[in-house]
């Protein structure tokens, strides 16, 4: 077990809250930081409720060095798991130099103060963008990577060479590089889910937040890739099985690792269409939807070779998309304006 505590960065956002809950039901000691920019503070709330367990929570940017020096001055940290960051495709293609301060250069402030406080172990939340469009499918760790299609894409692989860089340079380090596909779902409690503020970027809260009537319909963004039905298709990944990945990750790393990459994902590809059936099925609601054009930055396909995963960490993912679909339906129907009860 780690000598110290789990600082979790962005840890009150979507992925955060529920692997904080993994982390905690597995017995380590989690510290909180999260600016906020797009989570709430009752989703820690909702954590604490889940575990039994109080969170120690900072409100800190990770452009605020000062800030981090603070958090790293109050508490011995044995690892960081580093999921802050902006993470809309469409919006980093519009404003990108937003993107590349806030995620590269607040990266680059954690792992200074990290160095300074003598802290060298670090899970980063890295993402299947970094591989652009598929050469192959299934994607295995071993895929190029590099030809990022879009602006957030692209700040996930800048920072991998980072990481991979100071591996080299300073053996001290380790690091684990996650990429993970599409998260969905949401704890079987219903306390914590993804609560996006304004119009969600991403598939499953917009189609549940239709479903739950404060959408009207889904838009659908291309009908004519080359796919079965001629919308997008994803490996959706529920959000616990991804969070139980970053702790057999963890589990990885306090044995020394140096740097390592692993894909979680479950291997299966489902469409737009697909998902949105799946979603009416769930949660017995229609779920009514219009075709748009193409969303700059999104490719055809994109699904997991995870057997790495399996074969070092030891796991693989679990719920399928009638669970993924149910329990994303429990949390938003019990939570029809997300954290935010009065809007």
């Amino acid at each position: 077990m780690a000598s110290g505590s789990i600082l979790v960065t962005g840890g009150a956002g979507y992925v955060g809250t529920h692997t904080v809950v993994e982390l905690l039901d597995a017995g380590y000691d989690v510290i909180v930081m999260d600016n906020l920019h797009n989570a709430s503070m009752e989703s820690i709330k909702g954590v604490e409720e889940i575990t039994g367990k109080t969170v120690a929570t900072y409100s800190v940017d990770l452009l605020d060095k000062d800030g981090l020096r603070d958090l790293f001055k109050k508490h011995k940290i044995y690892c960081v798991m580093h999921f802050a960051g902006l993470k809309a495709v469409g919006e980093s293609c519009q404003k990108p130099l937003m993107y590349y301060k806030n995620n590269i250069a607040g990266t680059v402030n954690l792992l200074e103060v990290m160095k300074e406080f003598g802290v060298y172990n670090m899970i980063f939340s890295s993402s299947t963008t970094v591989y652009g469009s598929p050469k192959y499918l299934p994607i295995d760790e071993k895929h190029p990577v590099g030809g990022c299609t879009n602006p957030y894409g692209k700040t996930k692989y800048f920072i991998e060479e980072i990481l991979t860089d100071l591996c080299t340079a300073e053996k001290e380090w380790n690091v684990v590089l996650l990429r993970y596909f599409n998260p969905v779902g949401a704890h079987i409690s219903g306390k914590i889910g993804e609560d996006p503020k304004g119009i969600p970027n991403n598939l499953m809260p917009y189609i549940s937040q239709v479903a739950v009537g404060r959408l009207k319909e889904l838009t659908v963004h291309g009908n004519d890739y080359d796919t079965p039905d001629g919308t997008g298709v994803r490996d959706y990944i529920h959000v616990v099985d991804l969070a139980q990945g970053h702790v057999a990750a963890l589990k990885r790393l306090e044995k020394g690792c140096g740097c390592k990459v692993y894909n979680l994902g479950t291997g299966k590809g489902y469409s737009v269409i697909e998902i949105a059936k799946a979603f009416e099925k769930g949660s017995g609601k229609p779920i009514p939807y219009k075709i748009a054009g193409r969303r700059a930055g999104d490719i055809a396909s994109c699904y997991a070779d995870a057997k790495l995963a399996q074969e070092e960490l030891g796991w693989t993912a679990k719920l399928d998309l009638a669970r993924m679909c149910e329990d994303m339906w429990r949390w938003q129907s019990n939570n029809p304006t997300g954290f935010r009860k009065d809007s």
